[in-house]
């Protein structure tokens, strides 16, 4: 992975269109963009369009993100995040309008992703095996389902300020176990 002083700079030089610092920010994000997507959507191809999507809103809102402290990576995860759950209640949206019986290609992945998917989420388990239970499902809850701050502090009762505090603390929990 890019350090984050590495993102930061291409994040500046993308706000200028430069072209090679956004080929240089996609190759050292898109993987973990792309698996952001896939998690929400859990389909391959629309994952792949959303990813396309996302660096499109990337490209055109650069100028928004700005270094006051937050990782540039967390800002690219939030904006992949939040397009494939716009996606995703698009298409529940549209589901009933759809009719199942018309999908045309099998969206499962082949033998090669789902042992890196095994490998991965066996990581991913193992990190959240480091949380408390229920800090663990308010991760999951906010950031598989997407759940609201408020829904999951209801769901949790605990004032909305302390959830927003118990997911930024796991993430920064998840993050380090990652990294190592």
């Amino acid at each position: 992975m890019t350090a984050r002083t590495d993102l930061e700079t291409l994040m500046a030089r993308l706000v200028l269109k430069d072209r090679e610092a956004f080929r240089a920010l996609f190759s050292a994000t898109s993987a973990k963009l792309f698996g952001v997507c896939l998690r929400v959507l859990k389909d391959r191809g629309e994952a792949e369009d959303a990813l396309q999507e996302v660096y499109v809103k990337i490209w055109n809102r650069a100028d928004r993100y700005s270094s006051t402290g937050h990782s540039p990576m967390t800002w690219l995860i939030t904006v992949a995040r939040n397009h494939a759950i716009d996606r995703l209640r698009a298409r529940r949206a549209d589901s009933d309008i759809g009719d199942p019986d018309l999908v045309l290609s099998d969206p499962a992945p082949g033998p090669e992703a789902r042992a890196i998917a095994a490998a991965e989420a066996r990581r991913i388990s193992e990190c959240f095996g480091e949380l408390e239970q229920a800090r663990a499902d308010a991760v999951r809850g906010a950031y598989f389902e997407g759940a609201s701050y408020a829904a999951l502090a209801e769901r949790f009762d605990v004032p909305l300020n302390t959830m927003k505090t118990w997911l930024r603390r796991s993430l920064m929990t998840l993050k380090d176990c990652l990294s190592r």
